[in-house]
């Protein structure tokens, strides 16, 4: 890692009293809910353009046979 992320590490640490491995951890799992957004955006955009379809809950139920039609 680079000498100044770790720097700038240490100083939240110590301001916070966290451990740097704490404060990565943090970051880590807020990047992963902006990557799931940004999955989402996508997703939408799949199904709004016609590239991708959905189903109804229905649908799925009757595809795998768990309803009578």
């Amino acid at each position: 890692m680079d000498e100044e992320l770790l720097a700038e590490l240490d100083q939240y640490g110590s301001t916070l009293e966290r451990t740097r491995t704490y404060l990565i951890e943090k970051a880590v799992v807020s990047y992963f809910d902006t990557l799931d957004e940004i999955v989402a955006d996508m997703r939408i955009d799949e199904v709004k353009s016609g590239r991708t379809s959905v189903m109804s809950l229905e649908e799925v139920a009757q595809k795998l046979e768990l309803i009578d039609v």
